[in-house]
């Protein structure tokens, strides 16, 4: 498969004032003041493939955001190169733009007083998109996401679901090749966020859209993704699937028992000092069972653990890299 992102040894640094404490240190840090370098990326490697979709995960200030930054053109790198669909993006921005789309979730490219279709419209003179596939793909995305019945309504008026369709519809009105999402289910019930969890999936199937996708809802990265990178401190600390993740760190299980007499017990072990099959063996001889059901830690409680140090991702990836 032919690669559409690589990044090597990139690196982005920002210079940060130091606050001292008291009165004293305040006033002297406006005749002489003090600086530190942050490392926002330190040294990130990976590549994706086109028509991968991904998750890029990690804890609030782990660098994903600058990442993103830089595969989008916004920032450019310290060092390392950053490379996106055959473009240096922040070197060839003008160009790059027009084969990329982005969705922040809390910020909407909308036009907050137009009506939604208007936007629409906009968006088709911005990257003039002739007018055969924007009607095409228009009628197609609000099919999908089930948006004829408030095309008309000004953005202000829509809901915070339907300004998120609308948004990411605008974003993809254009056909782009590369798609960054960044939190595009935040706040939105059960059933929005099904909707747009289908049709990233539709993006990625059917037009092999290559997506990176940021978020902190699990349920979205387990539904929608089919490869994880995680980020912490600057740092990449783990590349590969979710079910290698889980397969590898989910040590704990809970064994859940329904009684004959209609109890209920439960008993939780590490698969690393016993089986699964011992456990039941014991549980059948000791106990008259009517119904018995193995559960295991959600990819959430997984992540979780990673990013408050509870589980460390030291051992090698499928890709030969450090997890």
């Amino acid at each position: 498969m032919e690669t559409m992102i690589a990044v090597e040894g990139a690196r982005k640094y920002y210079r940060v004032a130091k606050r001292g404490k008291g009165l004293t240190a305040a006033v002297g840090q406006l005749f002489n003041r003090k600086y530190e370098i942050k490392k926002a990326v330190d040294d990130i490697s990976f590549s994706i493939k086109r028509g991968e979709i991904v998750g890029f995960i990690g804890p609030n200030g782990a660098g994903k955001s600058t990442t993103i930054k830089m595969l989008s053109g916004i920032l450019y790198p310290d060092a390392g190169r950053v490379e996106a669909d055959g473009f240096i993006p922040y070197k060839q921005r003008k160009q790059y733009v027009k084969n990329i789309g982005v969705v922040f979730g809390q910020k909407s490219q909308l036009n907050w007083d137009l009506p939604l279709i208007e936007s629409f419209e906009l968006m088709k003179f911005i990257y003039r998109i002739p007018r055969e596939q924007y009607e095409k793909n228009l009628r197609q995305f609000c099919e999908l996401l089930d948006m004829e019945s408030f095309l008309g309504q000004p953005v202000r008026q829509l809901s915070l679901g339907q300004r998120m369709r609308g948004d990411i519809v605008a974003a993809l009105l254009h056909s782009p090749e590369l798609v960054f999402l960044d939190e595009p289910t935040i706040g939105l019930d059960v059933v929005a966020k099904e909707k747009i969890r289908e049709f990233i999936r539709y993006m990625n199937k059917e037009r092999n859209t290559t997506i990176i996708f940021t978020t902190h809802d699990m349920q979205d990265i387990e539904k929608v993704c089919n490869r994880l990178i995680i980020i912490d401190k600057g740092k990449k600390i783990y590349d590969g699937s979710i079910e290698e993740i889980k397969d590898r760190y989910t040590n704990v299980k809970t064994i859940e028992v329904l009684l004959e007499n209609g109890g209920k017990e439960t008993e939780t072990f590490d698969v690393r000092r016993t089986s699964v099959n011992a456990v039941l063996e014991r549980i059948f001889a000791e106990r008259r069972v009517k119904d018995i059901s193995v559960c295991e830690p959600e990819i959430d409680e997984i992540i979780r653990d990673i990013y408050e140090g509870r589980l460390r991702l030291d051992a090698p990836s499928a890709e030969g890299g450090a997890l």
